[in-house]
């Protein structure tokens, strides 16, 4: 039994002591307000290394605070000087628009006036015209009434066709003022035959206007009554004193 009790505190101590013994750290006792201020120490050391970091990125991504403020500060003068040349141009412009406008009323003017004269141009060219009409054909020629620049027109959208003309009595001073009457025969084809219509008709209640009282001239105008339908073919224009025809004139169309 003693040999028994032996053999296992034997066996104990190599199993505590031997190499299949367990190991053994050794440490060295430190208090905890050390590791504590440790600890802290290393996130501080952390903390700044990781702000260097962030700026370091920054700097070189081109995202300096101090550069970026710098350059605001330059954008912002840069658009202050921006606004006080858009404020001279804008007053240029306004100056510019001005003088435009000047000149667009100016020539509107301008226009008018040459409108103006042009019309007046023609109302001399008319009255030159007429004025020449009132001549006789030859000196010493052959005194009486005629009829002058007889013409046909197109009444626009109506399709009626309206008449002018200029009666002109060439008198000796002794001589009266002509009395008549002014009558014109239509030839107009309709139905595929040709009509004659006498204007104003034997019916007619409007006579008075056909009436001619001329000391020198007088104009004539009015529209020509053509049946719809009809085709005016030419048109006769005819002065009568007492019935009889004094002079005529035709204007084929």
């Amino acid at each position: 039994m003693a040999v028994t009790s032996t053999a296992v505190k034997l066996r104990r101590l190599r199993q505590r002591f031997g190499i299949r013994a367990p190991k053994v750290a050794i440490r060295t006792h430190v208090a905890w307000y050390w590791r504590g201020g440790a600890i802290v120490l290393l996130l501080s050391l952390s903390l700044a290394l990781a702000a260097w970091v962030y700026d370091a990125g920054r700097s070189i991504a081109g995202f300096d605070s101090r550069s970026t403020s710098r350059e605001l500060t330059e954008l912002k003068d840069r658009i202050v000087e921006l606004d006080a040349e858009l404020s001279v141009v804008r007053g240029v412009a306004s100056a510019a628009d001005s003088n435009l406008k000047i000149e667009r009323v100016a020539q509107q003017q301008l226009a008018q006036q040459v409108r103006l004269l042009e019309s007046e141009n023609s109302a001399l060219k008319q009255d030159l015209a007429f004025f020449e009409g009132l001549l006789p054909d030859n000196v010493g020629g052959e005194q009486g009434v005629r009829i002058n620049r007889f013409r046909i027109e197109s009444d626009g959208a109506s399709g009626q066709r309206r008449y002018r003309l200029l009666v002109i009595h060439n008198a000796s001073r002794q001589q009266k003022e002509f009395r008549g009457e002014l009558q014109f025969v239509l030839k107009v084809q309709q139905g595929g035959k040709d009509v004659m219509i006498t204007v104003p008709s034997e019916t007619d209640s409007d006579k008075q206007r056909y009436k001619l009282e001329v000391k020198h001239f007088q104009r004539a105008e009015g529209i020509l009554p053509v049946p719809p339908g009809a085709i005016l073919k030419s048109v006769e224009a005819r002065i009568l004193q007492d019935g009889v025809v004094r002079v005529r004139q035709t204007v084929n169309l």
